[in-house]
């Protein structure tokens, strides 16, 4: 979290086709709908990097967020999720770097209101901007015999997005909900000057369809999507 790249397709581009792809080649055949909510058999809530430490200043020192609802979008995953028994894991980023927002002992360091981990749902706590590195959550997945994830959380292009590679190339089937993650504006490599929007679509193109499936919270909530087991 305390770097990141460049790295995004904006809602309006996501194809069907390329979601439809892939279905074919990965999965997301099986589901159950239980309050309205088709959430498959068993796939897990991953909470990213949820944290105060995500308000300071210095993240926007190039430029606002984008998706200034992400959060309330996240509340809603998460809430149908508690609301169905569903499996959620809460990632936490520690930092070792004495100047970062999200060092141990900061303020920024805690949950964001309303994401605090309750009784019966895992914390995962990493140190990378990978929550499988350094983690037992692949273990902790795999006992459990999940195989599908839906991700929400920021940033968009620096740990959502590199948990979401390694989480698919570890064979998870992985949907990624656009609106419940967020980014800053920061500048190419050629110096230019990218809105937040324009960081969270490049990172979006990056992993839809290789990576993982793109989706909104709405499509998930409504039960519109099939999520895989």
């Amino acid at each position: 979290m305390d770097s990141g790249y460049v790295a995004g397709l904006g809602h309006a581009d996501r194809s069907q086709g390329r979601r439809h792809h892939y279905r074919r080649s990965g999965g997301f055949d099986c589901t159950s709908q239980e309050a309205g909510v088709a959430i498959g058999l068993a796939p897990a809530l991953l909470l990213i990097d949820l944290q105060k430490a995500i308000d300071d200043p210095y993240w926007a020192r190039e430029g606002p967020r984008n998706n200034p609802d992400a959060e309330r979008a996240a509340l809603q995953l998460l809430t149908a999720w508690r609301e169905t028994g569903r499996p959620v894991y809460h990632v936490r980023h520690d930092s070792a770097e004495p100047q970062s927002t999200y060092r141990p002992g900061q303020p920024g360091n805690e949950f964001k209101s309303g994401f605090e981990p309750r009784p019966g749902e895992d914390l995962i706590v990493k140190h990378t901007g990978s929550a499988f590195v350094g983690t037992p959550l692949e273990q902790m997945l795999r006992r459990r015999g999940l195989a599908s994830l839906v991700v929400a959380g920021v940033i968009t292009n620096n740990s959502v997005e590199t948990s979401v590679r390694h989480a698919a190339t570890l064979g998870f089937r992985v949907t990624l909900v656009e609106d419940a993650c967020f980014t800053f504006a920061r500048r190419d490599w050629n110096g230019v000057l990218r809105s937040a929007a324009e960081v969270h679509a490049m990172s979006l193109a990056n992993l839809e369809g290789e990576y993982c499936r793109v989706a909104t919270a709405a499509e998930i909530l409504s039960g519109r999507l099939e999520l895989g087991v």
